[in-house]
């Protein structure tokens, strides 16, 4: 439905990923959130606010390559030619 729709098929597939990434660690339902603090024994609150910089970082790297989709399809465009 994608291709039909001319998105590119890697550029959808890395978005997927980066998005599912998000979601990991993600107040209130992260489940990555819930790992760390259990190996940790540390609280919830102290995790999410060390979250704080990923989520971030994910957040702007998801904005770039929405900017700018070529960032992503660069080195497999290289390759697939």
């Amino acid at each position: 439905m994608m291709k039909k729709m001319g998105v590119d098929l890697i550029w959808f597939g890395i978005v997927i990923v980066m998005l599912v990434e998000l979601a990991q660690l993600h107040p209130p339902v992260g489940m990555n959130l819930f790992i760390v603090r259990n190996i940790s024994k540390g609280k919830i609150e102290d995790v999410i606010i060390g979250s704080a910089p990923f989520l971030i970082a994910i957040v702007a790297a998801l904005l770039l390559v929405t900017v700018f989709p070529s960032i992503v399809v660069y080195l497999p465009r290289l390759i697939k030619y």
